[in-house]
């Protein structure tokens, strides 16, 4: 029970660490001293405390959106193993619904930004809904091999699938971490995806969606990019290590590294040309074939 207990608490604070870490990253090979680690969690409470300004042409909708994108980050988090590889909710066919309330989240994020009537976050809105779709075959495509490879549907059983694979499953963790890797640069909008402090919105993805957020919503916002970060970072985790060593302290280093790593991406490259993005997207899907093939091989193949 301790699990759920610890699973939850990384789940809600450990996203301000995530962030704290690659900015403090950036800084450094920047030559600054940077932020403190937690500033994300003292920006979020500020914005808490502030009031919001919304759009006269906003309905409803543009009210609720973050909240509801919020919430489906966290019911998202609860399917996906962290500490010893254990999540706080798992069944059969978990991943399905784990996707499927991330894409709720998204859909109503995309329609907020299109509730402005602002072109420009229109044009935003229309950029994330490509580059989402171009994410999730190539998902989906990686936890149906893992599952035919663990015998379960259960995000647990998938991220355990090595004790049946023997002698090639680091061949076959490496290239979920790669598939993954790819999928946390787009999803969490950072470079050569995005880039999260540009401020030319002909070149922003998420950023110039949520320009009318303010006040309260936006921390949700905020909080929930973060998080998500971390839930598909907790993926990459439990791919590379073994759920004996997982434990917590464990878990909180790996995490660190990864944030270590997107941090000194975002510092030594430049955001690649908005046309070349898909490309770099659908380098997911590349490797999911091959990954998908693999196994096939090894499963039905007969090599041993």
């Amino acid at each position: 029970m301790y699990l759920k207990e610890i699973n939850m608490i990384m789940l809600l604070i450990l996203p301000f660490l995530f962030i704290g870490i690659i900015n403090r990253t950036k800084s450094f090979w920047g030559g600054r001293k940077g932020p403190p680690l937690l500033q994300s969690l003292f920006d979020v409470i500020k914005l808490f405390q502030k009031g919001e300004v919304i759009s006269h042409t906003a309905s409803f909708v543009f009210q609720i959106s973050p909240v509801i994108s919020f919430a489906s980050v966290i019911c998202a988090g609860l399917f996906v193993p962290m500490v010893h590889q254990k999540s706080v909710l798992s069944f059969e066919g978990d991943f399905l619904l784990f996707s499927y309330i991330l894409a709720t989240g998204k859909f109503f994020s995309i329609i907020s930004a299109m509730d402005t009537g602002s072109s420009f976050e229109d044009m935003g809105a229309s950029r994330e809904a490509l580059f989402s779709s171009l994410v999730e075959p190539a998902f989906f495509m990686m936890l149906g091999t893992l599952g035919i490879i663990a015998g379960g549907l259960s995000f647990s059983d998938m991220i355990s699938f090595s004790r049946q694979l023997g002698q090639y499953a680091l061949l076959i963790s490496m290239l979920c971490v790669i598939i993954m890797f790819v999928m946390l640069l787009t999803e969490g909008c950072r470079v050569p995806v995005d880039d999260p402090n540009t401020h030319l919105e002909l070149t922003m993805i998420h950023e110039v969606m949520v320009l009318d957020n303010s006040g309260p919503g936006f921390a949700l916002i905020q909080y929930g990019a973060a998080m998500k970060m971390l839930i598909i970072s907790s993926v990459i985790i439990n791919l590379m290590l073994p759920a004996a060593v997982t434990g917590p302290l464990a878990f909180i280093a790996m995490m660190a590294v990864t944030a270590l790593i997107i941090g000194t991406i975002e510092s030594l490259t430049a955001r690649v040309r908005m046309t070349h993005i898909p490309k770099f997207i659908l380098f997911m899907s590349s490797v999911s074939f091959i990954l998908l093939s693999i196994t096939v091989v090894l499963v039905y193949g007969r090599i041993r």
